[in-house]
């Protein structure tokens, strides 16, 4: 999914309000336009690349997505810049996995594989953050995350056979969107533990910037020139990532993200490949097989079992271990 690791920064905030409140008809529609935003944008960003190359793409995309949010966010009188070493430390550390590494690898990712088989590699995350946890940072092994992993090695077992028997399949593009998954995994587990001083809002919009800075980079170095003459189906796409993937999206996360429910937002998690299956044959007439159907409910069992009785609780730590 194109955007920030906001479920990162939505633990740490849970981690310092671990008692929420029911959900009002407000934050319930906001919660529908957010998850509907970030699913949509999986064939969008596909919609991009049909005219545009990857990683000029996603640093042109993020650089006016981060200049957005900061004047957004400075108009709310929030502090914008960082102070001292510490500060600029945990915004090139998180950024690293959180947006360089997620962002970088799920966009080359998306040139080699549909929209919708993407979205659901992409979210098997949270499975992988639990695996993190156990293997590096002493987590218990429950039943519960055997089952989960059994059911991601599933799905994506189902989706790499399909990728190697197809004409023209790409099972690399399976390993460079489980990359970006692993990134995130490790960017949430490294958001949890860190302290920070230093605004949520603040800290995405650096993260973008120092990210897009180093993708701008990369795609002069290892990219043909970008042509600059699109076509009105990618200028919409191209304001869509700008102002929706990148923009709105961010802002309403950020005004929900201190009061949703734990599982609430799991089941939001669970919900944007699903739309990125369904709206992929509407935007970019590709449908899914029977594979993507069958590993998107290995995917959707996964995050029920790594997520929803953990966080349903009440006052239970909600983070992603």
């Amino acid at each position: 999914m194109g955007r920030p690791n906001q479920d990162s920064l939505h633990i740490q905030q849970l981690k310092h309000n671990p008692r929420m409140t029911a959900l009002s008809r407000r934050q319930l529609f906001g919660l529908v336009v957010l998850t509907l935003m970030w699913g949509l944008n999986w064939p969008m960003m596909k919609l991009s690349l049909r005219e545009m190359s990857p990683l000029h793409f996603r640093s042109l995309t993020m650089a006016l997505g981060a200049l957005g949010l900061w004047l957004v966010f400075r108009a709310q009188g929030l502090r914008m810049v960082p102070k001292g070493r510490r500060e600029w430390r945990d915004v090139v550390v998180l950024g690293l996995p959180n947006v360089l590494g997620w962002h970088g690898l799920s966009i080359v990712a998306l040139t080699q594989l549909p929209a919708g088989r993407a979205a659901i590699l992409g979210f098997t995350m949270p499975v992988w953050t639990v695996l993190i946890a156990v293997l590096f940072y002493r987590e218990p092994l429950t039943r519960r995350l055997i089952i989960a992993v059994a059911a991601v090695l599933t799905g994506i077992a189902l989706l790499l056979g399909d990728e190697l028997v197809q004409l023209g399949g790409s099972p690399t593009g399976i390993l460079w969107m489980q990359g970006a998954a692993f990134c995130w995994a490790l960017g949430t587990i490294w958001m949890q533990r860190a302290k920070l001083t230093l605004p949520a809002e603040a800290l995405v919009v650096w993260m973008m910037v120092l990210s897009s800075a180093v993708l701008a980079a990369m795609a002069w170095a290892l990219e043909p020139a970008q042509q600059w003459h699109f076509s009105a189906p990618m200028w919409i796409s191209l304001v869509w990532a700008v102002a929706i993937n990148y923009g709105a999206s961010q802002v309403v996360w950020f005004r929900l993200a201190r009061s949703l429910p734990p599982s609430t937002s799991a089941m939001s998690l669970m919900a944007t490949p699903l739309i990125g299956i369904l709206s992929a044959p509407l935007i970019l007439g590709e449908w899914p097989r029977w594979q993507d159907l069958a590993a998107v409910v290995c995917v959707l069992v996964a995050i029920s079992a790594v997520l929803l009785k953990r966080s349903a609780k009440p006052g239970a730590d909600s983070s992603l271990r």
